[in-house]
């Protein structure tokens, strides 16, 4: 098994499968607009800049689950992302992290890698999956844990 052989459902209502990605260092994140961890957009962002033409690329999942702080449509997730902190990686469909409604993806992702919490759950908005080059997720960074010190990690990965 693989992130590769997931598809998730973009802002426009496009189903996009995630073997499109293969081959890239990839940190898929379950994101909220309206968090006080909100300003990572602005850090993915900066390290999608850094690490983008050696091969990294950033993948946003918006989440109403923890605090409502996603209220908004999808559509106004990106835009709030482009706007605010000038994301220029994908943003797709908001979706569940946890419950029965979870995304698929989202249970691959925590099955490899559970964290700290009980069933592996998410805890909260922005808890980034680092996954390498073959599809792999190699490891699990909580929320108030910044992308910043997800930069080792990443450069190993890319080599």
């Amino acid at each position: 098994m693989s992130v590769y052989e997931y598809r998730a459902t973009n802002t426009k209502g496009q189903e996009v499968s995630l073997d499109q990605y293969s081959g890239k260092v990839l940190i898929i994140a379950n994101t909220a607009s309206q968090c006080g961890l909100t300003p990572q957009y602005g850090e993915l962002q900066q390290l999608y800049d850094q690490y983008s033409q050696q091969g990294l690329q950033v993948l946003g999942f918006p989440c109403n689950q923890f605090g409502g702080q996603e209220p908004g449509t999808s559509e106004e997730a990106e835009s709030f992302c482009q706007l605010n902190y000038g994301v220029n990686f994908p943003v797709f469909q908001k979706i569940d992290v946890n419950g029965e409604h979870a995304h698929p993806l989202f249970q691959y992702l925590k099955s490899e890698q559970p964290g700290p919490n009980e069933g592996g759950e998410i805890a909260w908005n922005f808890t980034k999956f680092l996954v390498d080059r073959e599809g792999k997720v190699v490891q699990r960074f909580e929320p108030k844990e910044s992308p910043e010190s997800m930069k080792g990690a990443i450069e190993s990965l890319l080599g």
